[in-house]
């Protein structure tokens, strides 16, 4: 008799979520579903609003990647604006993206996943999570919270604030990096640097051991796709669409953003609010494709940045052609926080970021607009459509965690085919599954908005929706 197996919600991610796990007459797993129920509305009621308010508008759509719909918002602007913006405020916006790619990366590796690797996956809830970690290593546990808010001390030096930053306009930004924000982050980066260090350090100690975990946590071919420079090089702020698959090769390249519907396509399933793009030209589900940290770092031929680059030869070495395990988001995240921090080094000598010339002034050039940037979990996509006034009608918004959507499920799925036996649901395969969602760091809130607080209901259903196990976490 098949059966269904409902995790709701998955905790320890930006949002709510739950998670269906599907098994057949023979009590195998046949297939997994990731929910997201939260209701999206952003897209639909900015339509009539002017699109220069855009930017502070979808800044408010998550509390965690403010930053990034800012920047992305101010590129659609740029466009419908058909501007090039000063050189001093483009640098100043990668700066502010370094910063976020920074703290959001810190809360990702230390808050939500390090947990899972270093207390295990047989820890209870209730100490399996940051709290934990501070009382099994306090040091770390700060480290990891100082390193967030070094990202969160460049946003706010830039922008005025922490969240929902009101900075970046279309034409460019509001205001440049002062002389006592430039030594302040100065100030914060040898601290940033040691504290990457032993992350890197000990996640590589955690490979040692997790080889496991490795090799099942969404661990399979796919299509990667993200912004590379024009040498191929590690982006996060410009440059062009690649698409590269499973064994490295390049199948479509230097694709301008303004032409991403070219290449992506969206579908809709019925049982989450979640849209799932793929790479049009082969369709859905088979053009399955990954964004985010793993994504970018297989994409791109180098780094740009002495010890950064150190760690991407590594982190190459350990796939055939492509780095396939979902797994390894965690190390990637890692080596990009190094990556930012030797940017932000360099950047801090560079007297454009103190400049005067910071916005370009322009009317309505352009009736649709497309702004790409890389959020921390991926490729970001903002494209409005407006009338002659500036006036919003039409808005599509694809985030990063609707790219990983048809990825995530079969993350989930290869999991639990491992760890699903008979009709009993334990904790520790939960916590697996639930760290297979976690290694692509979603969050929900980029497509969704809700508010409150779900405890866990886990529940094994017979086809007649007959109780056959149940457990709730509170």
């Amino acid at each position: 008799m098949s059966q269904r197996i409902v995790i709701d919600p998955v905790t320890r991610i930006e949002g709510h979520a739950k998670i269906s796990i599907f098994v057949d007459d023979f009590g195998q797993v046949s297939g997994a579903e990731f929910h997201v129920v939260e209701f999206r509305g952003f897209e639909k009621f900015c339509e009539g609003r002017p699109y220069s308010e855009m930017p502070g508008i979808t800044s408010r759509i998550c509390g965690i990647c403010p930053v990034s719909h800012l920047l992305a918002s101010a590129k659609a602007g740029d466009a419908i604006m058909a501007v090039r913006i000063p050189p001093a405020a483009d640098k100043l916006r990668r700066l502010m993206n370094l910063g976020q790619i920074v703290q959001s990366h810190a809360l990702s590796f230390f808050h939500l996943s390090a947990p899972d690797f270093l207390l295990g996956w047989e820890a209870p809830p209730a100490t399996r999570n940051v709290f934990g970690l501070i009382q099994s290593n306090a040091d770390l546990a700060r480290a990891g919270i100082r390193l967030r808010q070094f990202g969160q001390e460049i946003i706010a030096v830039l922008g005025g604030r922490k969240i929902h930053p009101s900075w970046a306009v279309p034409g460019g930004v509001r205001s440049a990096l002062s002389a006592a924000g430039r030594e302040t982050i100065r100030a914060w980066l040898p601290e940033a640097h040691a504290t990457a260090r032993v992350a890197l350090d000990l996640f590589k100690q955690v490979l040692t051991t997790h080889e496991r975990e490795t090799q099942l946590y969404g661990n399979f071919p796919s299509l990667f796709m993200g912004l590379v420079a024009a040498d191929g090089g590690w982006e996060h702020h410009g440059g062009k669409l690649r698409f590269t698959d499973s064994s490295g090769s390049i199948i479509a390249d230097q694709v301008d953003p303004q032409d991403y519907r070219t290449v992506i396509g969206e579908s809709v399933q019925p049982s989450s609010y979640l849209k799932s793009p793929y790479y049009l030209p082969l369709g859905c589900p088979d053009g399955i494709y990954r964004v985010g940290p793993l994504a970018r770092l297989n994409l791109c031929s180098h780094m740009g940045v002495p010890l950064a680059d150190a760690e991407l030869k590594h982190f190459k070495s350990l796939g055939h052609g492509a780095v396939t395990s979902s797994f390894l988001y965690h190390y990637a995240r890692l080596i990009e926080i190094l990556a930012a921090l030797e940017f932000i080094e360099r950047a801090l000598d560079d007297a454009d970021l103190a400049g005067t010339d910071l916005r370009a002034d322009a009317g309505i050039n352009s009736l649709h607009g497309v702004g790409a940037s890389e959020a921390p979990r991926g490729t970001l996509f903002h494209d409005y459509t407006v009338d002659r006034n500036g006036l919003l009608q039409k808005v599509n918004l694809i985030v990063a965690t609707g790219q990983n959507n048809l990825a995530m499920n079969r993350t989930v799925a290869q999991i639990a085919r491992h760890f699903i036996a008979g009709t009993k649901i334990t904790e520790p395969m939960l916590n697996r599954i639930e760290h297979g969602i976690r290694c692509y760091d979603p969050c929900l809130s980029c497509s969704t908005h809700a508010a409150g607080r779900m405890a866990l209901h886990v529940r094994l259903l017979a086809p007649d929706g007959t109780l056959v196990h149940e457990v709730v976490r509170d």
